[in-house]
């Protein structure tokens, strides 16, 4: 017989977590925490990592929802995908606290040589928005730390600004020695968005993140088809849970890449699910976490991981919280692993 129980924690930035959506100051986290009736010892843990105003999950009966599953954990343990449909963090933190117990409670996720420190993930360095200033001093830092591909949050400042910095860090770094990603989270609209991507394409960037709000299928299609930068799509995804509506967003849109997050993307396997429907269409992706612990970072390392990942992943948040959970995970020159 199984039992299981949650526990909460709320986690503070070390500096304002700073997005076109707003500033994040802190956050929170449940754990989900499952174990067999006659082995309590062995415990799986896995973790429901909520963004304000983003996640689906981000409801007032959250906590109501847990402590159900909690408490019928028997009777939902082989149908929890269908069952949680609608609330992928939780069906994140169920399939990852499973598959931790199926180990023997050990935060033993996937099984690879990264977690021998036989592999490691290339990472993007992440820059919050602020004031010019200080997202200078973080670039400057990222680069310092050894970061060869950074992701700069913009569309909050007065965009002549942003690109003035973007300008600079070109100056100073060929797109040989540094790859740039732009994240908008939706900041700019249909009527902005041509001149904002046409003065930003001579400056060799990667990728733009979500240049328009999600929902706007035919303005998106637009978007994607005339843009002068690959356009990758994040917040997109949220949300678009059944199996036919994945393909036909992909074929209608044809996005560059796709951005992925097993909590706010119907879990490991919700994400599985797009990575299979993006190969078929050409599309690329990469893998970024949704500002989890380092509970629900290692579960999606260790999945990054048992999927031979070898462009820049959005998996460098483990160092965003002033106390984090303990973990193996190091970040280094760019990279993450793990250190035995």
């Amino acid at each position: 017989m199984l039992k299981a129980y949650i526990e909460k924690k709320i986690f503070k930035f070390k500096e304002p977590g700073g997005t076109s959506r707003g500033v994040l100051l802190e956050k929170v986290s449940f754990y989900i925490v499952i174990y067999n009736e006659s082995t309590p010892e062995i415990k799986g843990v896995g973790e429901c990592s909520i963004l304000p105003n983003l996640s689906p999950d981000d409801r007032p009966n959250l906590e109501e929802k847990l402590n159900w599953v909690a408490q019928n954990i028997n009777s939902v343990k082989d149908e929890y995908h269908s069952v949680l449909q609608e609330w992928p963090a939780i069906i994140f933190a169920v399939e990852t606290a499973f598959l931790d117990l199926k180990n023997g409670g050990k935060r033993i996720y996937f099984d690879s040589p990264f977690l021998t420190g036989g592999f490691k993930i290339p990472i993007n360095g992440l820059i919050w928005m602020g004031d010019i200033e200080t997202m200078q001093k973080r670039i400057e830092d990222k680069i310092a730390e050894g970061f060869r591909c950074l992701k700069l949050k913009i569309g909050a400042l007065e965009f002549e600004k942003e690109l003035e910095l973007i300008a600079e860090i070109r100056k100073n770094f060929s797109e040989k020695e540094l790859e740039i990603r732009l994240d908008a989270n939706g900041a700019f609209d249909i009527n902005n968005v041509s001149n904002v991507l046409d003065k930003l394409a001579p400056l060799s960037i990667h990728s733009i993140e979500q240049p328009i709000k999600q929902g706007q299928w035919r303005d998106m299609k637009a978007v994607c088809e005339k843009s002068p930068i690959d356009i990758a799509l994040d917040e997109e995804l949220i949300g678009v849970n059944d199996i036919d509506l994945k393909k036909e967003l992909i074929k209608k849109l044809k996005p560059h890449y796709i951005i992925l997050k097993p909590s706010l993307h119907g879990g490991i396997n919700g994400a599985n699910e797009w990575i299979s429907i993006a190969e078929k269409n050409s599309v690329k992706w990469w893998i970024t976490s949704a500002l989890e612990s380092n509970v629900g970072l290692e579960a999606i390392a260790q999945w990054s991981a048992s999927l031979r990942v070898d462009v820049p992943q959005g998996l460098g948040t483990g160092q965003v919280f002033e106390k984090n959970i303990e973990s193996n995970l190091k970040v280094e020159n760019g990279m993450l692993f793990y250190s035995i």
